[in-house]
């Protein structure tokens, strides 16, 4: 007994000083739980071109997407699988969003367990929406369960509901969409919602649904799943995003109000995540963007009975995965009706060759993260312009400006070949008034004072929505950023075709073409800027446009012109070498349309105010007369007083 007890003291001592290393958890399989995750898949069904350190790789696609997912499957038969929402909307495979539901179908096929929308899902309204999910329903084939937690249908005054909101409901109703789903694994209790955030709500203009506050329905979600539902882990599929800013990122925010949440699965801000963000006991993860990455997080539970992050990392999909069969025969039969329904309607091929560029554009995934001109942004406002002009031929009306948002750019050209699928790629958002895929070309007509007050919006309002930054082609501006915000523009020019510049008369009416959404949103800069800014499209005689479909430009009778198509128009225009169009070098370098002048002496930070810092100006300049008048009658008083 003695040579026992000694052993035991030994024992003791050793794993006091730490020559013996204890776990505080002795986990089983059964306190294991594995989670994969996707977000803002977008559409991308076939592998694409990015640039990593330097180099160019070929990366994603579904196909090898889905064998990523059954070799984690393989070593872990029980794992969830869960996306955080725009998994449609980017490539022309979203052309058939309505009428096939090909990624609802994909997702079917690789047994998501719970998906959630993103604003993208909206973008063909609720109408777009209802037909997609009635689609999937009736294909017969296995579909994703969804769970949306704080989606709002609203009603008029009298009760009664849109017809198109109607119909999505009915259709979420028949697809069996629902506000949560609880699933269980290995004993584990586990309960999934989604959400939708309030910057992705913003970017749904035309969903005409509305969404509840998402801190308010976690809440309330995370009591239910806990005290009725008895979840053992709660899992939330978000598309609502991070950002930099702690106080801005919706999904920290979440996580730290909502502490009871065990995983997010952030979508929306397209954010690659190496290591998860960890608020108190909530792991956040994020895999990135277009299909790039399958994210993996393990868990252990711990003797609190929260779980423990075990693991987690980003496998990525590239050439190591073989593209699976059975996939890959599915996509080349979707590829077959977006050539039959809808390229044809264009008279072009999905991998024709429109034109072969010598040189790189702008690094898409740094064009919000930069406040300057892109060649990108140059080249697509170029394009708006040249078609319209050869579309209308005779009757073509000077245009004064293109007007491009960094938020409708949606990839960019990169050396090499530009197929018809890259340039649909590059401007690949939303429907029309026909409703077929890509947003059409606008025309509206603003003041003099008005283009003046786009330039503005850009050098303002981009530092604090990067979202709303502006390449303006026709127009020439300079701005310093470190003078006062809605006055750091100081000049700005109309730029003519040829290179001369002419003066902007404030009361003249000006032609601008922009796309349908742009054209929209342009009335709203008001409310970012506290209403200080004011841009009201107009039409040619001046009265504002109450409904923008009504400034469609048509390539012929029915036929709108959409904005992907302007710009296949323009790079087809270019000179031929090998009867292939050869994008000129002129795009290679910035063209000084959008200058910074970074000066921060005290005069270029004053001179040349603008009418709001005059009032400004005038503001202060009462307050300070105000301020010595009224010392003066107090010095006055305090004097009589003492006499």
């Amino acid at each position: 007994m003695k040579k026992y007890s000694i052993f035991f003291i030994a024992l003791i001592v050793m794993v006091s000083f730490g020559f013996i290393q204890t776990s505080p958890v002795l986990a089983t399989s059964e306190d294991e739980m594995t989670i994969l995750f996707t977000h803002d898949l977008h559409d991308n069904y076939d592998p694409f071109e990015v640039e990593r350190n330097g180099e160019k790789q070929i990366v994603g696609g579904i196909a090898r997407l889905y064998e990523a997912i059954k070799q984690e499957r393989a070593k872990e038969p029980d794992a969830l699988l869960v996306d955080a929402g725009d998994f449609s909307m980017g490539t022309l495979f979203q052309t058939i969003f309505s009428t096939d539901a090909p990624m609802l179908r994909l997702m079917g096929m690789m047994e998501y367990d719970a998906v959630t929308y993103g604003n993208h899902e909206f973008d063909f309204r609720a109408e777009g929406l209802a037909n997609a999910l009635n689609t999937a329903q009736a294909s017969g084939e296995k579909v994703p369960p969804i769970v949306a937690s704080n989606i709002i249908f609203p009603t008029n005054d009298d009760g009664s509901m849109a017809k198109d909101l109607r119909q999505l409901q009915t259709a979420m109703e028949d697809y069996g969409v629902e506000p949560y789903r609880v699933i269980e694994k290995k004993g584990v209790k586990i309960g999934i919602f989604g959400l939708l955030g309030k910057d992705a709500a913003s970017n749904a203009p035309m969903s005409g649904v509305t969404f509840d506050d998402n801190v308010e329905v976690a809440k309330r979600m995370v009591k239910f799943l806990k005290e009725k539902e008895q979840v053992d882990l709660i899992i939330v599929a978000s598309h609502s995003g991070t950002s930099p800013n702690v106080k801005k990122s919706e999904d920290e925010q979440l996580a730290k109000k909502v502490p009871e949440i065990d995983i997010i699965i952030s979508g929306h801000t397209h954010t690659t995540f190496e290591e998860p963000i960890i608020v108190n006991d909530t792991i956040i993860g994020s895999a990135g963007e277009y299909g790039e990455n399958l994210g993996v997080i393990k868990l252990v539970k711990n003797r609190e009975e929260r779980w423990d992050l075990k693991d987690y990392r980003l496998v990525h999909i590239d050439d190591q995965f073989p593209e699976n069969e059975q996939m890959r025969k599915k996509i080349n039969q979707f590829k077959e009706t977006v050539q039959r329904d809808y390229l044809d309607l264009f008279g072009l091929k999905f991998d024709a060759v429109v034109a072969h560029t010598p040189f790189d554009f702008s690094d898409f995934s740094k064009l919000q993260e930069i406040h300057a001109e892109s060649t990108i942004g140059n080249l697509l406002g170029d394009a708006y312009i040249h078609t319209v002009k050869e579309i209308e031929g005779d009757a073509y009306e000077d245009i004064t400006a293109a007007v491009i948002p960094v938020g409708v750019i949606r990839n960019s050209f990169y050396k090499g070949d530009i197929t018809v699928s890259d340039v649909f790629n590059v401007s690949s958002l939303g429907i029309g008034k026909d409703r077929i895929s890509g947003y059409p070309v606008v025309d509206v007509y603003l003041s003099g004072k008005e283009l003046k007050t786009i330039a503005e919006v850009d050098a303002s309002i981009t530092p604090i929505l990067p979202a709303v930054q502006l390449y303006v082609a026709g127009l020439n501006y300079t701005f310093n950023p470190n003078r006062f915000i809605f006055n750091k523009v100081t000049d700005v020019q109309i730029e003519t075709a040829d290179g001369a510049f002419k003066k902007i008369q404030d009361d003249q009416l000006y032609r601008v073409v922009a796309g349908l959404y742009t054209g929209q949103m342009l009335p709203v800069i008001g409310e970012q800027s506290f209403g200080l800014l004011s841009i009201i499209p107009k039409d040619e005689d001046g009265k504002p446009i109450e409904d923008f479909e009504d400034r469609i430009i048509y390539m012929d009778d029915d036929q709108e012109l959409k904005e992907w198509y302007a710009i296949a128009e323009y790079l087809g225009s270019f000179e031929k070498k090998d009867g292939i169009p050869q994008v000129p070098t002129v795009y290679a370098e910035l063209e000084n349309r959008k200058n910074i002048d970074n000066r921060k002496n005290l005069v270029e930070i004053l001179k040349k105010p603008n009418g709001i810092m005059l009032s400004l100006y005038a503001i202060i300049a009462e307050v300070v007369i105000g301020s010595i008048l009224l010392v003066r009658f107090v010095v006055k008083r305090k004097r009589k007083r003492s006499s």
